[in-house]
């Protein structure tokens, strides 16, 4: 009995150690122990148990602040060139806006900045994608960059599915579900950053994550708020955030040749082609010329299906 103040006081300083979302909870036993012992009664049996539950969630943030140690930005991104304003905007401002055009490298590189000031330790970097398949993606990416295998530092979480483990520090996922897990997490715990990407898309869903945060902002004045936009009218969402700071990146852009494939035959002895055809052959004359990825454009999920089929 003796020895339990110190052993509160110590607890209480281990306390910042801890996992955001356990945070709470572990201070309100924290609380009852000390009012137990101001009354006289016996904390021998709780003292314990708080502390191997301390040690356990400073244990989960230490393995998590271990994992993507490797950091490094591509340098023909443009995003890359504005590393030191971005890290500035970010460091002295709760939120930033960021307008970029398509292949700045936003999507991938702002995850990165964040870890490098330290967010994803006690709390997990949140990012937002406003499709499945574009959070998946962008999880492989970034895994690949980081040198993590995905699920581990890096995963994704969608409807049905998700490859997270508890370690993980940065969760890709459809703002969906991020606004889903309001109703089981209101003050979103589990996050210590988050990146709400292609915000300009402007769905219910960003909508009523924009409205959300601003009202939730006051209350976690340590929660990391980053919105990316293409550019337009990023100044809309800096002056719904009280004229956040608007930080702009260029585009890159890429050759581009454009080759001709009619289906109709050129002479009166050759057929026409069908499109599954024309597009076999395509892909076919592509493949010849060395590794890569072919994206194709189809009118309907019908064409999508047979022309997945014909590929195989």
């Amino acid at each position: 009995m003796n020895d339990s103040p110190a052993q509160l006081d110590a607890l209480k300083q281990r306390l910042d150690e801890t996992a955001l979302s356990d945070a709470p909870a572990l201070r309100r036993r924290l609380s009852g122990l000390e009012r137990r012992l101001r009354r006289g009664q016996p904390i021998d049996r709780g003292l314990p148990r708080l502390a191997r539950d301390i040690e356990r969630s400073a244990a989960r943030v230490a393995r998590r602040r271990a994992l993507c140690a490797r950091i490094e930005y591509p340098p023909e991104l443009p995003v890359s060139r504005e590393r030191e304003s971005l890290l500035s905007a970010l460091a002295e401002h709760q939120v930033v806006i960021v307008c970029g055009e398509t292949g700045s490298g936003k999507t991938t590189q702002l995850p990165k900045l964040l870890l490098e000031l330290g967010y994803g330790s006690r709390g997990r970097i949140g990012h937002t994608q406003p499709r499945r398949i574009a959070a998946r993606t962008v999880a492989t990416r970034l895994a690949e960059e980081l040198g993590t295998p995905i699920g581990e530092g890096v995963g994704w979480k969608v409807r049905f599915s998700d490859r997270l483990r508890p370690e993980s520090r940065i969760k890709l996922m459809t703002d969906g579900i991020l606004l889903a897990e309001i109703q089981s997490d209101p003050e979103l715990r589990e996050y210590d950053a988050l990146i709400i990407d292609e915000a300009h898309e402007r769905s219910l869903n960003i909508d009523f994550l924009l409205g959300y945060l601003k009202r939730l902002l006051p209350r976690r004045p340590k929660l990391k708020l980053v919105i990316t936009s293409a550019t337009i009218d990023p100044e809309r969402f800096s002056h719904h955030f009280g004229e956040a700071p608007i930080v702009r990146v260029s585009g890159r852009g890429h050759p581009v040749e454009i080759r001709y494939r009619p289906l109709a035959a050129e002479d009166e002895d050759s057929r026409d082609r069908s499109l599954l055809e024309a597009l076999v052959e395509a892909v076919d004359e592509l493949a010849a010329e060395g590794p890569g990825d072919v994206l194709v454009f189809l009118p309907g999920e019908r064409e999508i299906r047979e022309a997945a089929e014909a590929l195989r």
